[in-house]
């Protein structure tokens, strides 16, 4: 309510201390300028002096229903609730408790994008700026070598001890889009061009922003980085059309003896849940581990929504347990609601505790660890845990997300008694 009185104020400089933005001395109005419409091209500083560009749409944009749209590949994220202060904007990433805060000018944006969930963060960056620009300029001799296809792609970090993930990527017209694999997720929607050596790729939707160079030893491989505000690690990359992630069901384990869960833990509404409530008795039932700031959790709820309102009345519960960025229980409870709001979840998500190992343990003690959100048990009729599946390969992974869905609704189907493809 303060900050909604602050904003209609003429006091730009009472708004910009209240909103934590730095303002310039330059005489301030009460004249709201907003974001033009149209295509911009944006830029995130990274570590290493690397930028992230990335593309977003702006409609409506001098309105207080202005609508801004992150673009990366096929990807469509709308972000709502942008606020305006004379000649300075708030876009508010509320799926990841940030924003972007930046002056405005004409068809130029300066700013930087923070994080609400850390305190006093100082964030990074931002630039943008209105026009047909491409998120990379296209090279004058782009390399005649393709990419497209799977790579195994091992990450390489200061030790020299090495990781393994999966490459999928395909090229139109020089504009290169796909995505990489890990045990854990994957880095969604990349986007990018070819370069006389190579390719450059890069993301932000939200939360993380990537970028990615890479250059070809020869037509089988390649050689590169990962950028982002964090550091660098170098990438190899080899060309394998039958690249695959290790098993994610070997990944995830149950202590020795123990065969199912004894979580009790609070939904929205402060009640405590657990599989032995009726809801669950006799049914098959899917536990996402998740945390709702967690972009590859985005994806699965998406998938799951849907899922569960085509596939409740078949005798299958889902119940999602999220780990957040606090230890508060108004915090998470924000935070979930507005989860399940925008994904138009229908299932119960209780509050596990504050992401990390601690909380884990706390709420789940019958787990061996836990390397990855999402992971995804699967119960049986009986409650006990016959699957655990670790991680999630989403959209942005073109077959690997058909695999996934195909094989989810295989073991949803084996635990019903049922031969039947949803």
């Amino acid at each position: 309510m303060i900050l909604r009185k602050l904003l209609r104020s003429s006091s730009c400089m009472l708004w910009g201390a209240a909103a934590g933005l730095l303002l310039t001395s330059e005489r301030c109005t009460s004249r709201r300028q907003g974001l033009q419409d149209g295509v911009w091209r944006a830029e995130l500083s990274l570590s290493h002096g690397r930028q992230a560009p990335f593309l977003f749409e702006a409609s409506a944009g001098a309105t207080d229903s202005a609508v801004l749209t992150l673009i990366n590949g096929e990807e469509r994220t709308p972000l709502t609730g942008i606020r305006y202060a004379a000649d300075s904007v708030i876009i508010p990433i509320d799926a990841y408790d940030a924003a972007i805060k930046a002056r405005t000018s004409g068809d130029f944006l300066e700013g930087r994008f923070t994080k609400n969930y850390i305190e006093n963060d100082t964030g990074v960056p931002f630039k943008a700026w209105r026009g047909s620009a491409p998120r990379f300029a296209p090279a004058d001799s782009a390399t005649g070598i393709a990419i497209d296809g799977r790579w195994d792609i091992l990450f390489i970090g200061a030790s020299r001890d090495t990781t393994h993930n999966v490459g999928i990527f395909k090229t139109e017209s020089q504009i290169v889009a796909g995505s990489i694999l890990t045990s854990s997720g994957d880095l969604r929607f990349l986007e990018g061009a070819l370069t006389a050596s190579g390719a450059q790729l890069s993301a932000f939707g939200g939360l993380t922003p990537y970028y990615i160079e890479v250059a070809f030893a020869d037509s089988n491989a390649f050689e590169g980085a990962l950028y982002t505000t964090r550091g660098k690690t170098l990438l190899a990359g080899r060309r394998n059309d039958r690249a695959a992630l290790t098993d994610p069901y070997s990944l995830t384990k149950l202590k020795r003896g123990i065969n199912r869960l004894s979580f009790r833990l609070p939904n929205t509404g402060n009640e405590l849940i657990s599989l032995a409530d009726q809801r669950y008795q006799g049914k098959v039932v899917v536990v996402s581990i998740l945390g709702t700031w967690c972009p590859n959790c985005v994806d699965e709820a998406q998938y799951l929504a849907q899922w569960y309102r085509e596939n409740r009345e078949r005798g299958v519960e889902i119940v999602g347990l999220a780990f957040e960025r606090k230890d508060d229980f108004g915090y998470a409870k924000a935070a979930i609601e507005r989860f399940t709001k925008q994904h138009g979840i229908e299932y119960e998500i209780l509050f596990a505790g504050k992401v990390g190992s601690e909380s884990v343990a706390k709420a789940l003690p019958e787990l061996n660890g836990l390397s990855s959100y999402p992971t995804t048990l699967f119960i049986d009729k009986k409650g006990r845990v016959a699957k655990i599946y670790t991680g999630f390969s989403g959209p942005a992974t073109g077959l690997f997300y058909e695999e996934w869905k195909k094989d989810f609704n295989e073991v949803v189907n084996g635990l019903l008694g049922e031969n039947k493809l949803h």
